[in-house]
């Protein structure tokens, strides 16, 4: 019989992640803010209303889940809509400008590291791996 005691297993947190929770904890416009990360990426909840700026991801793709309200992603010869419960996968390298008539709420799904607006500089540009 063997007297050796197991090693200590780290105790998990088993919680839900509540997205209308996390939203209500900031109000800033285009700021995205990390909750949770699986391998090198990220899940970003975002507050939107308004323009954003053109700008691509040279690197990698990008997601866009829409939780509440409206979001119209232009592209230099077109534009996606998106509703509530929808989503679109933006390909590495495609110029992009996402705009929302009224406020709405995305999950914004990339790897860690990835700038909001690419490599264009402009009062959109925001923090990165700021997490709520």
């Amino acid at each position: 019989m063997s007297t050796t005691a197991s090693p200590a297993v780290p105790s998990r947190d088993y919680k839900a992640i509540n997205f209308a929770e996390k939203l209500s904890l900031f109000s800033e416009q285009w700021s995205q803010r990390v909750i949770a990360e699986m391998n090198d990426y990220q899940f970003k909840l975002a507050k939107v209303e308004g323009d954003f700026i053109w700008h691509d991801h040279a690197d990698t793709d990008e997601v866009f889940i829409v939780l509440e309200g409206k979001l119209r992603i232009d592209f230099r010869d077109g534009a996606v809509h998106l509703g509530a419960g929808e989503m679109f996968v933006i390909p590495k390298g495609v110029e992009h400008k996402p705009y929302a008539e009224t406020e709405t709420r995305i999950l914004l799904v990339e790897p860690r590291g990835v700038i909001n607006t690419g490599n264009e500089e402009s009062d959109r540009t925001r923090q990165n791996d700021v997490w709520i």
